[in-house]
Formats: structure tokens, C-alpha cells, sequence
């Protein structure tokens, strides 16, 4: 994880560079091309980010959870959001960058200035997740995960055992109760960058010329 976080860090950096002082780094020969690089490193950037953040929150993560036993469902997923957060995280970074380049802070209007917030918070959402909330949630997973072994449960599809045994074991609904408001808090930052990538989709939608 230690180049990732030197990475975000460092096209964090260059977004803020490019927001607040484009004439740095661009030239005064601004050409055609390096904006059609841009606006293409944009649209594959965002593209990815709101097509992961889609399939991974309202289909893969439900399918898996019906169909696989819940200690590999949870193992898979915590294999599975780091790179994920990763990804979203790194592609954000690279459209925040390209937007705010192409849209200087001083001359943009207020519509751009908005859109630079949505991606910009859902860059925001996307490192909390990878840096607070996926850590604690994996960690108190593994905690849970070796409670239930103790009580031979976990093998099975969904949450039906866990429950049952949860009602005359303090310790696991003590650990469910934990479990539930990290994993909640998770899944509200992953639904606020979803939200945030959708405005911007509407946004981008609006400049087609179909």
C-alpha cells in the first residue's frame, strides 16, 4: 500500500498546483493536443472509477454475498476493497488533476467550480474508505470471524446462523453491533463518491453532441 499512498499523494499535490495556478504548468504554447489528452485522460479515468463503483456496489458485492459462505464472502472482500478504493481512488486523482487543469479555479464558472467539488469528495470519500474505515472493517471482521469459528458457524450463506447464536452470545452481538456501524459508515462513503461521480456524469452527459 506504501506506493499508492505516495502516489495519491502526489497527484493530490498536482491537483491542488493546477487548480489554483494553472499558468505553471502550462505553456504558452498551450497546444490542441494536450488538451485532447487531457479531456481523454479525464473520460477514462471517470469512466473506470464510476464503472467500478457501480459494479462493485449494486451487483458483485450483492451476488457474492447470496451465493458465497459468509467467511469467504468476507475473506474475498477484504482481498477485494483495498484494491478497489485503490483504483477509484487513483482514477479521482488523475480526473481532479485533468479537470482542474483544463478549468482553471480563477476563470472557471460556478458549474465547473461544483463539478471540481463532486470529484474532488469523491477523491475524498474514496481515501477515507482506503486509509480509515477499510482497515478498521477487515480488522474487526478477522476479530468476528475466529468468535464464530469457536461456535462453529460462518460456513454458511448469509446471516441467518450468526443471528441465532448472536442472541445467547454477548461477545458476538457486541461485535455484530461494532461490526455494523463501521461497515455502515463504509458504505456511506462509498454511496457519497457514487453519488458524487453521478453528478458529474449528469454534468459530462450535458456536453455530449450526439
Amino acid at each position: 500500500m506504501g506506493w499508492v499512498t505516495r502516489f495519491l499523494s502526489a497527484v493530490a499535490f498536482l491537483a491542488v498546483g493546477v487548480i489554483f495556478s494553472p499558468e505553471t504548468f502550462r505553456s504558452k504554447s498551450d497546444s490542441t493536443n494536450v488538451s485532447t489528452y487531457l479531456k481523454l485522460a479525464h473520460i477514462l479515468s471517470f469512466s473506470t472509477a464510476f464503472g467500478a463503483a457501480l459494479w462493485v456496489t449494486f451487483i458483485g458485492g450483492i451476488i457474492m454475498f447470496k451465493n458465497l459462505p459468509r467467511h469467504q464472502f468476507g475473506n474475498l472482500q477484504s482481498k477485494m476493497f483495498p484494491a478497489y478504493f485503490s483504483m477509484v481512488g487513483v482514477c479521482c486523482a488523475i480526473s481532479v488533476a485533468s479537470f482542474g487543469y483544463l478549468h482553471p479555479w480563477k476563470s472557471s464558472s460556478t458549474t465547473q467550480r461544483y463539478q471540481l467539488g463532486f470529484l474532488l469528495s469523491a477523491f475524498a470519500f474514496n481515501l477515507t474508505n482506503l486509509f480509515v474505515f477499510t482497515p478498521m472493517t477487515i480488522e474487526m471482521m478477522k476479530q468476528r470471524h475466529k468468535v464464530e469459528r469457536d461456535n462453529n458457524i460462518g460456513g454458511e450463506v448469509g446471516w441467518s446462523k450468526n443471528v441465532e447464536v448472536a442472541k445467547s452470545n454477548p461477545q458476538l452481538a457486541a461485535m455484530n453491533k461494532k461490526f455494523g456501524m463501521i461497515h455502515g459508515l463504509s458504505s456511506l462513503a462509498n454511496i457519497m463518491s457514487f453519488g458524487s461521480l453521478a453528478m458529474h456524469s449528469w454534468y459530462l452527459a450535458g456536453k455530449l453532441d450526439l
